[in-house]
């Protein structure tokens, strides 16, 4: 015959549903601004730029709805603080990107340029979708944005100029090369972010072979030369 329970007798009870998951906690004393940045990049990736807004990167880095706003009062200010980390993290490439080409001439470096960018794009996508449009950041108002964007620029113009007084690239208005020089780099980055080449009828493996033949094309163009045959890859 079976033991009657006691009153303080212990029952195991089944669990009914599953506890809603709850934002991890990231935050430490010093860091908000950093995981602020974080999280948002995060809720980009997952559901979309227009999806963003102050409140949510709060509840994703894990503090109150309020915190926040000491560092950034509405979303333009949070969008531009990631675009800054993003431009970090571009200038870098370019510095790694420039650094193995110390040794070649101010063209070749000037292609390699070409190669840090969409590197830089296929690594950093997320950022790249937000730095590239204007709308989402106060670009005119980020003195960090405005001066990083200065220094790419500088180096293209002074790579540019360097190589028209060596002749190695024909003569013309140095801006406008470094100008078209951008259009297309950001252009192709745009196509692959927003997935174009299917419809160009080029293969997921042929896209970087085709930008590498872009890129000599256009160096080439500058140059006053043939048009290359392009890289294996």
């Amino acid at each position: 015959m079976p033991l009657a329970k006691t009153k303080n007798a212990k029952t195991k009870k089944r669990p009914t549903t599953a506890p809603a998951a709850k934002p991890r906690a990231r935050f430490h004393h010093g860091n908000l601004r950093e995981a602020l940045i974080q999280a948002t990049l995060e809720l980009v990736e997952e559901g979309g730029i227009e999806r963003i807004t102050v409140r949510e990167a709060a509840r994703r880095a894990g503090v109150s709805s309020g915190a926040p706003f000491r560092h950034f009062p509405n979303k333009t200010a949070l969008m531009t603080a990631v675009a800054e980390e993003a431009m970090h993290r571009f200038r870098a490439e370019i510095e790694v990107a420039l650094k193995r080409a110390a040794a070649a001439d101010p063209l070749t470096r000037f292609r390699a340029l070409g190669d840090a960018y969409f590197r830089w794009i296929t690594r950093n996508p997320t950022h790249f979708r937000i730095i590239s449009d204007r709308t989402l950041v106060d670009f005119v108002g980020s003195e960090s944005l405005r001066d990083d964007n200065a220094a790419t620029r500088r180096v293209m113009e002074g790579l540019l100029g360097q190589a028209q007084r060596e002749r190695l690239v024909r003569p013309g208005d140095i801006a406008i090369m470094a100008l078209a020089a951008r259009a297309i780099a950001y252009g192709l980055g745009r196509m692959w972010i927003d997935g174009h080449f299917a419809q160009w009828d080029v293969a997921p493996k042929q896209v970087r072979p085709l930008i590498d033949r872009i890129f000599d094309l256009f160096v080439s163009g500058l140059a006053g030369g043939e048009a290359p045959a392009g890289r294996q890859g």
